[in-house]
C-alpha cells in the first residue's frame, strides 16, 4: 500500500519545493502563464494518466493533474492556483460543473441510473437474463450480441455506453464474460460507430468543425471521410476477430481467464460500482417487456428530444435537425419523458409500488457517483490543459511542420490527433482544432483532403478511446460497472494494436495520393495477419505454462 502511493508524494514534494522557490504571480489582470502553449501544457493530462496506470487510484490521479495545471497556469503562486482550480471560468471544477452541457450530461446520467434501479426492481433484467440464457448459449454469441446492439444504437455515444450496459449485463455475466471485456465491447461500439454514422450527434459536431468560409459541405465531406475512417472501421473488425477466433492477449486474457474459469468477472477485488443492487430483490412477476419497452422508448425519445432541439418541429429536415441538435439537451428531454412513461407502465403492470420506485431514486444515483466524479474530474483536468494552451501548441506544431511533408501527412496527422485527444479526453475538441488547420492543406475534395480529414477523426477516436480521462471511456466502464482503470488498462493494448495498423495505412494512404480501397483492404489484412500472430503467441505462452 506504501509503494502504491510513493508517486504521489514524489510529485507532492517535487511540487511544494517548486512553488517555495518561485515567486508569486503579480497579479491578475495583466496575468500570462509563463508556460502557455508549450510542452509542458501537456504535462498535466499526461500525469494523471501515468500516475493512474501506476497507482490505479484514478481519483488522486486526477485531483494530481488537476493540481499540477493549476499550479503550472498560476505560474506557482499557491493563492491563484486554488482560485484556477475551482473558480476560473474557462477551466475551473465550479464552473465546468455548472455549464449547461456538462449539467445535461450528469443529469442524463442520473436519470439512467434511475431507470436501471426500476427495471432491476420490477424485474425485467431478470426477466431478460432467463430470456437470452435459453436464447443466447455460447459466449461468442454474448460477445456479437453486445456489438449488435451497440451498432444499433449508433445515434449518441454516452446514451450507446450506458444503455448497452444496462441490458447486457445479465446477458454477458450468465455467459462468464469479464467485466472489462464487456466494458471494452461497450467503448468499441460507441464513439467508433457514431463516428461512421450519418444520423449521429458526432456527425453533427464535425459538420459544426468545418468553417463556413470554406466552401464545403460538412455533411458531404463526413459521408465521404467514412471509408477512409480506418480507426473505426478496423476496430469492428478487431472485436468481430477477436470475439468469433475465442481468443485475447494482454491484461485482458488475465480477465477473461478468470471470468471463464473461476467466475470471477472482475479480477481485482475493488467494485467501485458496486453490486448494490443485487441486494434489491426482483418482482418475481417481470417480465422481458418491462426491460424492453422503456429501452425502446428511450432510443425513440432520445432521438426525438435530439431533432427537437435542431428544429425537426418547427420545419428543419430531420438531418439538418440533427446536424444542429443540442445533444446534451435531447438527452435530458428524452431520458425525463422516459422516466415519466416507465413510472405509469410499472404501476399499470403492478410490478412496483410507488415507494418501491421513490426508493429506486437514490439507488439509481448512486450507482452513477463513480461515473460523476470521474467525469467533474476529467472535465476540470481538460480545463487545466485548455488554460495553458495544450491545444495551442499542438495547432502551431502541425501548421509549422505539415507543409513540407504532404505524402505523410494523413500518417502525422492521425499520430497528433491522438495524442491531443488522448492527453486532453476529447475526441469533439480534438477535430474541432484541427480540421480547420488540414482543410487548406490540399485542393477543395480532393482524394488526399478527404483522406487527411478521415485521418484526423480516426485519430481523435482512437485518442479518446484510450484515455483515462475521456467521457466516452469512463461511461464505459459506468456502463459495464467495471473498474475504470482495469478497463483502461485491458483496452489499451487493443486499441494500440489498432492504431498502429491505422499508421501504416495512412502511410500507404499518402503513398498512393489517398486511394481509398486499396488503403482499406492493405490494412485489413494486415490486422487480421498481426491479430493472427498475437493469437499463435499467446497459444504457445498457454502450453508452455500447461508443461511447467
Amino acid at each position: 500500500m506504501r509503494k502504491r502511493f510513493l508517486p504521489f508524494l514524489v510529485v507532492f514534494v517535487a511540487l511544494t519545493a517548486i512553488t517555495m522557490t518561485v515567486a508569486f504571480a503579480e497579479g491578475e489582470a495583466e496575468y500570462v502563464s509563463n508556460f502557455y502553449a508549450s510542452p509542458l501544457s501537456l504535462l498535466p493530462p499526461v500525469i494523471a494518466i501515468i500516475l493512474a496506470l501506476i497507482t490505479k487510484e484514478v481519483y488522486s490521479s486526477l485531483f494530481v493533474g488537476i493540481l499540477v495545471g493549476g499550479l503550472l497556469y498560476a505560474n506557482f503562486n499557491p493563492e491563484l492556483t486554488i482560485m484556477t482550480m475551482f473558480f476560473n471560468e474557462d477551466g475551473g471544477m465550479i464552473y465546468k460543473i455548472s455549464d449547461s452541457w456538462n449539467a445535461g450530461i450528469l443529469v442524463f446520467l442520473v436519470i439512467l441510473g434511475i431507470m436501471v434501479a426500476l427495471m432491476n426492481k420490477a424485474g425485467g433484467s431478470t426477466a431478460f437474463g432467463n430470456w437470452a440464457k435459453s436464447h443466447i448459449k455460447t459466449r461468442v454469441g454474448g460477445q456479437l450480441s453486445t456489438m449488435l446492439l451497440g451498432v444499433l444504437i449508433f445515434v449518441d455515444d454516452y446514451f450507446n455506453c450506458l444503455t448497452v450496459g444496462s441490458v447486457m449485463l445479465p446477458v454477458t455475466d450468465g455467459h462468464r464474460v469479464s467485466r472489462a471485456k464487456l466494458a471494452y465491447l461497450i467503448d468499441a461500439t460507441a464513439a467508433p460507430i457514431c463516428i461512421i454514422a450519418p444520423i449521429s450527434s458526432w456527425a453533427a459536431a464535425v459538420t459544426g468543425s468545418v468553417p463556413e468560409d470554406s466552401g464545403i459541405n460538412g455533411f458531404a465531406m463526413f459521408l465521404q471521410t467514412i471509408p477512409n475512417n480506418l480507426y473505426a472501421l478496423l476496430t469492428i473488425v478487431m472485436c468481430l476477430t477477436l470475439a468469433i477466433g475465442k481468443f485475447d492477449y494482454g491484461p485482458m486474457k488475465i480477465h477473461e481467464d478468470n471470468a471463464r474459469d473461476k467466475n470471477d468477472l472482475f479480477t481485482t477485488p475493488d467494485r467501485p460500482y458496486g453490486e448494490g443492487l443485487g441486494d434489491v430483490k426482483p418482482n418475481a412477476n417481470g417480465k422481458v417487456i418491462d426491460l424492453v419497452l422503456p429501452v425502446v422508448v428511450l432510443i425513440f425519445c432520445c432521438i426525438m428530444g435530439m431533432v427537437y432541439t435542431g428544429g425537426f418541429f418547427d420545419g428543419e429536415s430531420f438531418i439538418d435537425a440533427f446536424a444542429g441538435s443540442d445533444a446534451s439537451m435531447g438527452l435530458v428531454l428524452g431520458s425525463v419523458i422516459t422516466l415519466i412513461f416507465t413510472f405509469i407502465y410499472y404501476m399499470i403492470r403492478r410490478v412496483m409500488t410507488f415507494q418501491e420506485f421513490t426508493e429506486c431514486i437514490p439507488d439509481g444515483f448512486k450507482q452513477m457517483v463513480p461515473a460523476i466524479l470521474i467525469l467533474t474530474f476529467a472535465w476540470t483536468l481538460s480545463g487545466m490543459t485548455g488554460l495553458l494552451g495544450g491545444a495551442t501548441f499542438v495547432e502551431n506544431l502541425v501548421a509549422n511542420a505539415a507543409p513540407g511533408m504532404k505524402a505523410m501527412l494523413p500518417a502525422i496527422v492521425f499520430l497528433v490527433c491522438v495524442g491531443l485527444a488522448f492527453a486532453t479526453g476529447t475526441s469533439w475538441g480534438t477535430f474541432g482544432i484541427m480540421i480547420p488547420i488540414v482543410l487548406p492543406l490540399f485542393p477543395l475534395g480532393s482524394d488526399m483532403m478527404v483522406t487527411s480529414i478521415a485521418a484526423c477523426l480516426a485519430g481523435a477516436v482512437c485518442g479518446d478511446h484510450c484515455s483515462p480521462i475521456s467521457d466516452t471511456t469512463i461511461m464505459a466502464s459506468a456502463g459495464a460497472r467495471c473498474n475504470h482503470v482495469n478497463h483502461v488498462a485491458t483496452q489499451l493494448p487493443y486499441a494500440l494494436t489498432v492504431a498502429a495498423v491505422c499508421f501504416v495505412g495512412y502511410i500507404i494512404a499518402g503513398l498512393t495520393n489517398g486511394n481509398t480501397w486499396i488503403t482499406l483492404i492493405i490494412s485489413l489484412v494486415l490486422l487480421e495477419v498481426v491479430l493472427f500472430a498475437l493469437k499463435s503467441i499467446s497459444s504457445k505462452k498457454d502450453e508452455a505454462a500447461v508443461v511447467k
